[in-house]
């Protein structure tokens, strides 16, 4: 996927990808979070549309180019796999980080939809001969009708939320949000982030992939490692900036929004463009399991037992758990993966 480098350059693209992608990761967020109070549209919308799905654009084209080629495992699996990582990854760090508050419509809303959608996909794959192009436009069909319904309900709970707000009832204070930014400069960060975003996190993929070549590592632990975790990097990268800026929406709304695209759009789109063949058994008994357990998980960490209407912060010990998670279920991939050869 990714031609050879000589070592200089391996390391400059290492190096220059991480500055690149830090510098980014924060313009993006602050055009993101000016754009958003500028138009009145809920933070978790920005979150979920731009942030979600403009960071989902490197599993997109992996996947497309995979399922175009033939290779269907790989297509499948940078998609779910690339879910896994925000949920246990990408959250777990930003937990760490600075507590999560997680509104009730997450746990009641957007999680049950994240579950539904796995589900799904469990149905598709296991009937019929593989993943036909028929299962793609019925994925792409429900990513055309379930996002405008999320977007329009959470817009309708963010104005009643300002609705209560006006009259004086207790609402969450946002964090971070004194900086003013002019509106032209809101949108110039949020197109050149997004693009330096996606574009840096390519480059510090190639020269992490060519070091691993130099170093004799296979190319199949390469895939496993570097490539399916480095599709992930803009997410990973928009969500610290965001729990540093405590833009705890940003955080929650990038990896819902980018979940949703991944299973939906991308996947419908691979198949669509080439039907699946010969889907690995450890689809159905290993990562899409995952998956779901992930998305409750969500649920779990976030709902607030004692008064389920109100939100509730996911701490660093639950942010702990979901990277001990992941760890488990990166050592039985890999395992189960080399065992097989």
């Amino acid at each position: 996927m990714y031609p050879d480098l000589p070592l200089w350059l391996s390391i400059v693209c290492v190096i220059g990808g991480l500055a690149v992608l830090a510098w980014s990761a924060d313009a993006f967020v602050d055009g993101a979070s000016t754009v958003a109070k500028a138009f009145g549209v809920s933070p978790f919308i920005i979150g979920m549309v731009i942030i979600g799905f403009g960071t989902s654009a490197p599993e997109l084209c992996v996947s497309a180019l995979s399922g175009a080629t033939g290779h269907s495992d790989l297509s499948l699996g940078n998609a779910y796999g690339s879910c896994v990582f925000n949920i246990a990854v990408i959250l777990g760090v930003a937990a760490l980080i600075k507590p999560l508050v997680v509104k009730p419509s997450i746990v009641f809303v957007a999680v049950p939809s994240l579950v539904a959608i796995a589900l799904l996909s469990c149905f598709l794959v296991t009937t019929g001969n593989g993943f036909s192009r028929l299962d793609g436009f019925i994925l792409l069909g429900v990513f055309a009708v379930l996002m405008p319904a999320y977007c329009w309900f959470d817009q309708s709970q963010k104005k009643k939320a300002d609705a209560n707000s006006a009259l004086g009832e207790r609402v969450l204070p946002a964090e971070g949000r004194d900086k003013t930014i002019p509106l032209w400069k809101g949108w110039l960060l949020l197109v050149l982030g997004l693009t330096f975003l996606v574009g840096s996190s390519h480059v510090l993929v190639w020269g992490c992939v060519d070091l691993a070549r130099t170093m004799g590592v296979s190319e199949l632990l390469i895939g496993l490692t570097v490539v399916s975790v480095g599709t992930s990097l803009p997410e990973l990268a928009s969500a610290i900036a965001s729990a540093r800026k405590g833009e705890h929406e940003f955080v929650l709304g990038n990896i819902v929004g980018s979940n949703f695209f991944n299973t939906l759009a991308v996947v419908g789109l691979a198949g669509a463009i080439s039907p699946f063949k010969n889907i690995s058994p450890y689809l159905l008994s290993r990562d899409l399991p995952m998956m779901v357990m992930m998305s409750v998980s969500i649920a779990v960490f976030g709902l607030n037992y004692r008064k389920p209407s109100e939100p509730k912060a996911i701490g660093r010990v639950a942010g702990a758990l979901w990277l001990l998670f992941f760890a488990a279920y990166m050592g039985l991939m890999l395992w189960q993966e080399t065992s097989a050869k």
